[in-house]
């Protein structure tokens, strides 16, 4: 295993409700090596989410820091952190939230050129992750000209564009059947192994779990090993 590119080290992070402090993570800590696919577990509400969250800098914890790539996201400043999700983590989500009035070719980009990329050169790296993902033929179709596992290929193919440390997953087949579901699963698979990226899969598919190299359990506001019971 490489050095690892997201650490977390004792993170809470409690919600009001009703005038009370709800506890949601209490002293979650956590370390992703180069190149690792971790799956995350656990029953609705347990906190996956919010986890997910602030690994990728999005939410803030009560106490608690996260490093990706050797950076503390929450010792830097707001326009820093978004650069390093920019570079260092993509994402990826239930529903592919990709742009309707732009193609595929031009979702992929986009990360590219927020990062100030020439467009000449950030279209040609989406052509090569698109062709990566089987879509070298879809290019120019828009997210509504695709079927939900093509668009969900797009949204990956965008979250990898920027050859990021990390990549986060929020349910990223659970808008898909079990047949597209697990053509999906083998492009992660497949670029996974080509690529490098580490990638952090928030599921309920166990079928997903049991393909990643690891899997943790959110229980009571803490994680431990996931033990499949199947």
């Amino acid at each position: 295993m490489s050095n690892p590119v997201l650490r977390v080290s004792e993170v809470h992070k409690s919600y009001r409700e009703a005038g009370n402090a709800v506890p949601v993570l209490e002293g979650v800590s956590l370390s992703v090596a180069g190149g690792e696919r971790l799956a995350i577990v656990g029953s609705s509400g347990s906190g996956k989410s919010t986890l997910l969250n602030i690994l990728g800098g999005l939410d803030r914890p009560d106490t608690g820091e996260v490093e990706v790539a050797g950076e503390a996201l929450f010792q830097i400043s707001e326009a820093r952190r978004a650069a390093v999700r920019n570079r260092q983590l993509g994402f990826v989500y239930q529903f592919h939230h990709l742009l309707n009035e732009f193609s595929a070719l031009e979702n992929v980009a986009m990360p590219l050129l927020i990062a100030r990329r020439p467009a000449r050169e950030a279209q040609e790296e989406a052509r090569l992750l698109l062709e990566r993902v089987g879509l070298g033929h879809r290019v120019k179709h828009k997210p509504g000209q695709l079927s939900g596992g093509e668009r969900q290929r797009v949204a990956i193919a965008r979250a990898l564009v920027c050859r990021p440390a990390c990549v986060l997953m929020d349910e990223p087949t659970g808008n898909l059947d079990r047949h597209t579901a697990e053509e999906v699963e083998l492009y992660l698979d497949k670029l996974n192994q080509e690529s490098g990226i580490a990638f952090v899969t928030v599921t309920h598919d166990l079928a997903l779990a049991r393909r990643m190299d690891r899997a943790v359990e959110i229980l009571d506001g803490k994680l431990q090993p996931w033990v499949d019971q199947s």
